[in-house]
């Protein structure tokens, strides 16, 4: 059965289970000045609203969600090879947010922005439905051990919800490095019949470091694309 995304605290109120531990990490010196003097360029504040895509980026463009960006290289890399295409990361690590902002900084990009916030109540609240052509999911936290699979951010009502944000004919792309992870997104993903598997192979998605580091050490990567019918 899978569990639910809420739990009872002690005053009764349901809230929600995280897929995520808000870690303070340590900020490098860059890091920390680009959070202060780039985030404005590039950083969207969350408010329990819809954004307006075309006002953000300037256009009218397909646009693009990164669910936990990790450091930006790879968010950055895509959309500095796809410029026809606008980007929205969402990461609550500071060090990670830092680190694409300079990315972003010295590539010179126009068509991203960032979001440091719960990426769910981000697509809950402020995505339009039917504003992304694609969501990419690369390498969420497995969160391995069985007691831990609630916070698992890949659950029915996860998907429900992607399926009402993604437009017909758009993707959800997912790629892990653990095969129990894999097996739990297919099952999950293939319950919903608004979504369809097709080949990944056609991928232009670049390696992360993370993914080379792990290719080193003989971790195998699962990676699928679901269209949305």
């Amino acid at each position: 059965m899978q569990p639910n995304s809420t739990t009872a605290d002690k005053t009764g109120k349901n809230r929600r289970i995280r897929s995520f531990v808000r870690r303070a990490g340590r900020l490098t010196t860059g890091q920390g000045r680009a959070l202060e003097t780039l985030w404005p360029v590039w950083g969207l504040a969350y408010a329990a609203a819809p954004i307006d895509p075309e006002r953000i980026f300037g256009r009218h463009a397909p646009l693009i969600l990164e669910i936990g960006f990790g450091n930006g290289e790879l968010l950055a890399t895509m959309a500095a090879d796809n410029p026809e295409q606008n980007f929205l990361g969402i990461e609550v690590h500071e060090p990670g947010v830092g680190h694409c902002l300079l990315c972003l900084d010295r590539l010179g990009l126009t068509n991203v922005r960032l979001m440091r916030h719960d990426a769910l109540e981000v697509l809950e609240n402020q995505i339009p439905d039917a504003a992304l052509h694609g969501v990419h999911l690369f390498f969420p936290d497995p969160w391995p051990k069985k007691r831990q699979y609630k916070r698992r951010i890949v659950r029915p009502d996860f998907i429900a919800l992607l399926g009402r944000k993604i437009e017909s004919g758009g993707y959800f792309h997912t790629a892990t490095d653990w095969a129990d992870y894999a097996r739990h997104i297919q099952a999950t993903v293939s319950e919903n019949p608004v979504f369809s598997a097709v080949e990944a192979k056609t991928s232009k998605r670049p390696e992360t470091k993370f993914e080379r580091r792990g290719k080193r050490l003989g971790h195998e990567i699962w990676e699928q694309i679901y269209t949305r019918l």
